[in-house]
C-alpha cells in the first residue's frame, strides 16, 4: 500500500519544473497526519492551479489514500516567504 506522503512527492514532483526542490515532511498530532509541501517558489502557480483546483485536487487524492490507511490526512502548502522575493536592493540613480 503506498503511503499519502510518498504519493504526494510523486504527483508534485511531475507536475513542477524544479522537481529536485519538492519536499514533503510528515507530523503527527491529535488531528491526524500533515504533509507540509514545499516547492520552489517559481512552481507554485503549477502546484495551486487556477483558482486552486490543482490543490484541491491533489488534496481530495491524499485524504483518499489516507482513507485507505485509516488515518486522517491534511496538507498544507508552504507560502515562499515574500520577505525574501522583496529583499532585494532598488537601483539609486547617480545624481
Amino acid at each position: 500500500m503506498i503511503e499519502p506522503k510518498e504519493y504526494l512527492e510523486y504527483i508534485v514532483k511531475g507536475l513542477v519544473e524544479n522537481p529536485d526542490d519538492v519536499k514533503v515532511v510528515r507530523t503527527v498530532d491529535e488531528m491526524g497526519v500533515l504533509l507540509t509541501l514545499s516547492v520552489n517558489p517559481s512552481d507554485m502557480g503549477q502546484v495551486i492551479g487556477r483558482q486552486g483546483a490543482t490543490a484541491k485536487a491533489m488534496r481530495t487524492l491524499i485524504r483518499v489514500c489516507g482513507m485507505k490507511n485509516q488515518e486522517r490526512v491534511n496538507v498544507k502548502i508552504d507560502e515562499p516567504d515574500k520577505e525574501t522575493e522583496a529583499s532585494e536592493p532598488i537601483a539609486e540613480s547617480a545624481e
